[in-house]
């Protein structure tokens, strides 16, 4: 509607131009007025596209800078959160660095505690009775290759130790009685061997001629007087369920702690 209003605005302009010529000039000076008037409109026109064209730039440009406005807050909002995330993925990463630090001295102290009870145990083992002593020291023997393992987690390296005090206590709750080959002085005897716990090993001949016990200050075989025949034949029947149990003296002596 402006555009139309401004087209009739021009025209009115000329006619007013081509009345005020006069008449003696009408025709002469009609093609100049005309020509002026087609060119102020053909002017008028080019103004109005440039206008418009202006006017479509800006408000792309306004809509494009809103939208970058829009992003850059956008970004913003998205960097802070980022920072946020990387200071405290940062923070978690020094504290796991923190406790993997000192997960590796807790466990080289660890491993060297180990290293000491185990040295310990093997000392105790060795200084027993000599019963099931293939099977202690293949035990042993297997726990401390474990121990030196660097593969082997600390924790696993604990509980095998702890398995292996486990069963070594065990030994000290439990009555046997085996046959074994032992050697007294110069001869080698097959005999009926009971174990009383951790305190004293006896032995019988399978005839029940010969009785003896496992001298442990003197680390060897020994003989004892046939007074103690009858208790440790009993000892042995009670402990192999062949006889109800009751109260009977052995030779045990003073327990070594």
């Amino acid at each position: 509607m402006e555009q139309r209003a401004r087209n009739a605005c021009a025209a009115l302009i000329a006619a007013a131009l081509v009345a005020a010529a006069g008449g003696v000039h009408a025709q002469s000076g009609g093609a100049d007025v005309k020509k002026a008037v087609d060119s102020t409109i053909t002017i008028e026109h080019a103004t109005q596209e440039q206008k418009a064209r202006w006017a479509a730039e800006r408000n792309e440009f306004t809509a494009r800078y809103k939208t970058a406005k829009a992003s850059i807050e956008f970004l913003a909002t998205r960097k802070t959160a980022a920072a946020e995330r990387l200071a405290a993925t940062e923070a978690a990463i020094g504290e796991l660095d923190r406790s993997l630090a000192e997960s590796k001295r807790l466990e080289r102290n660890l491993e060297d505690t180990l290293n000491a009870v185990h040295a310990r145990l093997e000392s105790r083992v060795r200084a027993d009775l000599p019963f099931l002593p293939a099977e202690r020291e293949t035990r042993l023997a297997s726990l401390k290759a474990e121990i030196a393992k660097p593969a082997t987690s600390g924790g696993e390296k604990l509980r095998r130790l702890l398995e292996a005090l486990q069963v070594e206590t065990g030994y000290g709750n439990e009555i046997e009685v085996t046959q074994e080959r032992i050697a007294i002085g110069s001869d080698t005897l097959f005999v009926d061997l009971m174990r009383l716990g951790r305190v004293s090993l006896f032995w019988r001949t399978t005839d029940g001629e010969k009785i003896g016990e496992y001298d442990r200050g003197a680390g060897r075989w020994v003989e004892l007087p046939g007074k103690y025949s009858r208790g440790i034949g009993l000892a042995m029947q009670m402990a192999s369920r062949m006889r109800p149990v009751e109260i009977i003296t052995l030779p045990i002596g003073r327990i070594r702690p």
